[in-house]
Order: structure tokens, then sequence, then C-alpha cells
């Protein structure tokens, strides 16, 4: 079993920053991505970043250029680092991680980033 704890998250205004952080823990896998999807109440969950094992990052289009995620610590916790924030990137944001054996995905409970004047 595997649990992701999340953190950061909150109010910021347009323009403003905020950094998301996830820590995978657990026994007995192996992490072959991670990465951040958002959702808004009655929408799809989407791709936010990802990034492999191998240092392969992905981004949504609408937010290249202003997001980056990076690994810290190891191979088990992710940053994601927004910058230059707008209003529509409201969202819960959920952290999520690609697991062996499985493959299996997990998902963390999700934490709420609200862009507003």
């Amino acid at each position: 079993q595997v649990q992701l704890v999340e953190s950061g998250g909150g109010l910021v205004q347009p323009g403003g920053s905020l950094r998301l952080s996830c820590a995978a823990s657990g026994s007995g896998f192996l992490v072959y991505d991670m990465g951040w999807y958002r959702q808004a109440p009655g929408k799809q969950r989407d791709l936010v970043a990802l990034i492999t094992s191998g240092d392969i990052e992905k981004y949504a289009d609408s937010v290249k250029g202003r997001f980056t995620i990076l690994r810290e610590n190891g191979k088990n916790t992710v940053v994601l680092q927004m910058n230059s924030l707008k209003p529509e990137d409201t969202d819960v944001y959920f952290c999520t991680a690609g697991t062996m054996p499985g493959p299996r995905r997990y998902w963390g409970q999700g934490t709420q980033v609200t862009v507003s004047a």
C-alpha cells in the first residue's frame, strides 16, 4: 500500500505563486512516475504535470512556461512550483503516483488552489 501526502495549496491573487508538495510512502513498491492532476466540480480530472523516473517532464499546454515539476529527496517526493497563476487555475489538485508491482496508480486526497483577487 502506498500513501500520498500532499501539502501546499490555498488562496493566492492572480499573478502570484504557490508550491504544492507530495510525498509517497510505504514499502515494497517502485515509483515510475509522479505528478499532479486537477479537477473542477462536475468535470473530468485533467493532467497538469507529470515527471517520470527518468526525469522526463510532461505538462498541460495551459501551464507550460508557468508551472515546473521537480523531484526532491530522491524519487518519491515531487513538487509543483506554480507561478503567474490565473483565475482559471482554480481547481482541486490531486497528486498521483504510478507504481510497480502492478502497475498501479495511487491518488492523494486533493488540495484546493484558489486564484482570486
